[in-house]
């Protein structure tokens, strides 16, 4: 005798199958934050105190001659947190695809949310 999936199983099954990659990765992503207990980014408002988790999508390095800074877009599958550190222009293990647990204050910073000097965790992928 087989076993009964349920149409809760074959439904996830065909949008998995139909569902664009960046969708599929982004509910990943999601699934985890919620697993670390971590906030999802689009709940985190502006002078809360947060631990956000996610992907970092893009890593931007302050020209030569500015303010050393150094910015990270993280991506948790909802929205995303800009990561900045004032005074440093490079941050070993802080690049483009690695998943990153952050502390800190939101701040809004020209309609974007913002972590500034967070305090972070480079994670491990299992």
């Amino acid at each position: 005798m087989g076993v009964d999936k349920g149409d809760g199983y074959w439904r996830r099954l065909i949008r998995k199958l139909t569902s664009e990659v960046e969708e599929l990765d982004a509910d990943d992503l999601s699934a985890d934050v919620e697993a670390s207990g971590a906030q999802k980014a689009c709940d985190c408002r502006s002078g809360q105190e947060v631990t956000v988790l996610g992907r970092l999508r893009s890593v931007e390095l302050s020209p030569g001659d500015a303010v050393a800074t150094l910015e990270a877009e993280l991506f948790d599958g909802t929205e995303g947190v800009t990561l900045v550190w004032l005074g440093r222009r490079r941050i070993p293990g802080i690049e483009p695809g690695r998943t990153v647990k952050a502390k800190g204050r939101i701040a809004v910073r020209d309609g974007r949310k913002v972590l500034y000097n967070p305090y972070y965790e480079l994670q491990t992928t299992t």
